[in-house]
């Protein structure tokens, strides 16, 4: 059994409430450990709530259920709306706040940049990415909702081809729909449209996707359909097993696409941008191959394809935080397996903060392979979605790798001096000082009413 850190005398900051740091907060409060966790938000449910569709309803309760009964326990204080970097300078928290650790639980909420120079300067003209857009989509029917603005266009392209990315086609593809129908006077719920599929609900009406005069959205991948990362492919196959494999993602690709009405374009790569004026209004493609297993440029073949809204959903990687050493796209590491920063011997990171990957389902690092049964459930394709079984198998990608590196960091905390009560008692003057400046009474439950979102 592992023994218990003696209460209220190793204090620990965890930055980031989501599954990551709710698991990292239980597993260091189970040990005796007082928590401290800053959350950049008003509501601490992260990808959860801001970065998962909205359409996965069960999945969303049931994970605000888990983090709320992890974080609110007499040891944890609850610090929200409170950025570090921003709010708290991170050196000044590593170093002069007195914690035994520091746990960066940050997620990975910045969208990896579009590799085309120039083209971030046509952000919000024309390109958009996936993590703000899904943000929108999540929250932008709420009265308070003061966030960019966005505007689903028939005939958008998706730069892609993981699970994140098929949510953004659907989501294009169900507003566009939902809005065209309203404008015929039809009122079709969203919920309905993502569970019975666009073609089900457009024949409820006597429509068929034709006749509704929609282009819908393309997909453009710049390897084969068969290579789309919807889940890892099991370590050590053979030849057979991989075509198997590779024939199966086909499929639930191909059903997304039947009742989503998108299209896919693979084996193209974005090299440039078309843009007229200040607007980006479409991108140059190159063909791509496959030879040998390895992905090359076919020379000389390009296309050149125009829309009226490209979004960029080539994956997540950690934000940077002023004085957090990076190493290209993830944050520098002196112990990886531990997940220590460098430079920094009391600071730790856990979850996407160290795989550097933001997508929910799949986590290649520590082993977890979601089937592609699995897979299809959560897409919304699959034979019986009530069960909810892809959400299930989502939530156990997002734990085990809190869980594994929470117990390692927890191990190094307590082979540390514990701090004093004099010590303990400076820390949570100044946690009780930042709550006060955001208005936050100490009442975690009080604090979630106040904040929960209107229903839509």
């Amino acid at each position: 059994m592992v023994p218990r850190m003696q209460s209220s005398r190793y204090v620990v900051a965890v930055v980031g409430g989501a599954t990551a740091g709710a698991e990292t907060v239980h597993i260091l409060a189970d040990q005796g450990a007082v928590v401290v966790v800053f959350e950049q938000n008003a509501r601490p449910y992260g990808k959860i709530e801001d970065g998962l569709p909205r359409w996965h309803v069960k999945l969303r309760e049931k994970e605000y259920e888990t983090v709320n009964g992890k974080l609110d326990r007499p040891d944890v204080h609850f610090v929200p709306s409170t950025t570090i970097g921003r709010d708290i300078d991170f050196h000044e928290l590593a170093t002069a706040w007195g914690f035994n650790a520091v746990i960066l639980a940050v997620g990975a909420w910045r969208d990896r940049p579009l590799p085309i120079p120039s083209a971030d300067q046509y952000v919000g003209l024309g390109l958009v990415y996936q993590n703000p857009f899904i943000y929108w989509f999540n929250h932008f029917f709420e009265k308070n909702y003061d966030g960019p603005q966005y505007q689903p266009e028939d005939g958008a392209i998706v730069v892609g081809g993981g699970l994140a990315s098929i949510d953004v086609v659907k989501v294009l593809q169900i507003e566009t729909v939902r809005r065209t129908l309203e404008q015929r006077g039809i009122h079709v719920d969203m919920l309905h449209l993502e569970h019975a599929g666009i073609p089900a609900t457009l024949a409820e009406h006597g429509l068929t996707w034709e006749t509704l005069g929609l282009k819908g959205a393309t997909l453009y991948y710049r390897r084969r359909i068969e290579d789309m990362p919807l889940a890892d492919m099991p370590e050590n196959a053979d030849a057979a097993r991989r075509e198997k494999f590779e024939a199966t993602r086909r499929r639930i690709l191909e059903k997304a696409m039947q009742k989503y009405c998108f299209r896919v374009q693979a084996l193209r790569a974005p090299v440039g941008l078309i843009v007229e004026g200040d607007r980006l209004v479409g991108l140059r493609f190159q063909h791509t191959e496959m030879k040998d297993g390895r992905l090359t440029s076919v020379e000389g073949a390009y296309e050149d394809t125009r829309a009226p809204l490209i979004i960029s959903s080539i994956g997540s990687i950690p934000a940077p935080i002023a004085g957090v050493p990076q190493e290209g796209e993830v944050y520098k590491f002196t112990d990886p397996d531990l997940g220590q920063i460098a430079g920094h011997d009391a600071v730790f990171g856990a979850g996407n903060a160290v795989t550097g990957k933001g997508n929910i389902i799949v986590s290649r690092k520590h082993g977890i392979r979601v089937g592609m049964h699995l897979v299809e459930h959560f897409l919304g394709v699959g034979e019986n979605d009530s069960d909810h079984r892809g959400e299930e198998a989502a939530l156990a990608t997002l734990q085990a790798p809190a869980d594994e590196s929470a117990e390692k960091i927890a191990a190094w905390v307590r082979a540390r001096p514990p701090l004093d009560a004099a010590q303990v008692e400076a820390i949570l003057l100044r946690v009780r000082a930042r709550q006060q400046a955001v208005g936050y009474t100490g009442s975690y439950q009080d604090w979630i009413a106040r904040f929960a979102p209107p229903a839509e």
